[in-house]
């Protein structure tokens, strides 16, 4: 029997009837006492999943009610709103406690699938150093404890190394799972949404920022290998942020887009 990865492990589900599933919440996936956010969309994308004929999410927006309690069962709740040829819509939820923590609507197609004319346009990867030239994610200057490093390993480009240090809020780097699990559509929400928060480049320790709203758009099935990461803060006001991302694959071309909008909390 082949093993589990961590990815298929830590958000597998169980139906539990019409619309409804269960599923553990892992502790490994934590940043803080708090399960990260794009990993808690996961499970609730395996569900829509489920529902439906075309196999990618193209595009899933979430809004976090709750932070999601780690190491606890939580409940799925997901539905078909709209089937299609072309792509279905869906509505998903994930409870704790008797309590919404996060609400999504997806869409699911298939990216294998030509549906129209493709026009060379796209935003290109910019030059970084390799993974290898690249420092590992550390969870010490960031304030925070992160177990997430025991799921996903990140490596910065050099410049981020010292917090506070940069003029503007941009991170780059790289991203993989740590059993080097192979990158898919439906991890892509993970990884739009596992980086430091881009504020770290010229704030410093942030600690914990926690999303409201996650929007992530997947544009291409990723190829076999590191991801390369860019998130950019365009916006920070009253202790609110809106971040940007793009994710390229290893051969450089582009397979997700996100915007989210954060709170920058006081931290002591």
């Amino acid at each position: 029997m082949t093993e589990q990865s961590h990815f298929e492990r830590d958000t597998r589900i169980t139906s539990t009837g019409a619309g409804r599933w269960s599923t553990q919440l892992s502790s490994a996936w934590n940043i803080g006492p708090n399960p990260n956010g794009g990993y808690l969309i996961l499970p609730m994308l395996r569900a829509m999943s489920s529902l439906v004929d075309h196999p990618d999410p193209i595009t899933i927006t979430t809004h976090y009610l709750r932070p999601g309690l780690a190491g606890a069962e939580a409940e799925i709740r997901a539905e078909l709103v709209k089937p299609g040829r072309l792509a279905s819509n869906l509505r998903g939820s994930l409870h704790q406690d008797g309590k919404p923590r996060l609400e999504s609507l997806a869409a699911f197609a298939d990216l294998g699938a030509s549906t129209g004319p493709s026009v060379d346009v796209s935003i290109p990867a910019p030059d970084i150093p390799s993974p290898d030239e690249c420092i590992v994610r550390s969870g010490i200057d960031q304030g925070v404890e992160l177990a997430l490093l025991s799921r996903a390993e990140m490596r910065l480009h050099p410049d981020f190394a010292n917090a506070g240090s940069l003029d503007e809020p941009v991170i780059d780097g790289w991203v993989r799972f740590s059993d080097h699990t192979e990158p898919s559509t439906l991890s892509l929400p993970f990884f739009a949404d596992c980086c430091p928060p881009s504020i770290f480049a010229t704030h410093g320790r942030v600690g914990w920022v926690p999303t409201l709203e996650l929007t992530v758009h997947v544009r291409r099935r990723p190829a076999p290998g590191w991801l390369q990461v860019r998130n950019r803060t365009e916006d920070c006001q009253g202790g609110r942020i809106i971040e940007t991302g793009c994710i390229w694959d290893s051969t450089g071309t582009l397979v997700a887009q996100m915007r989210q909008v954060g709170l920058l909390l006081e931290h002591g």
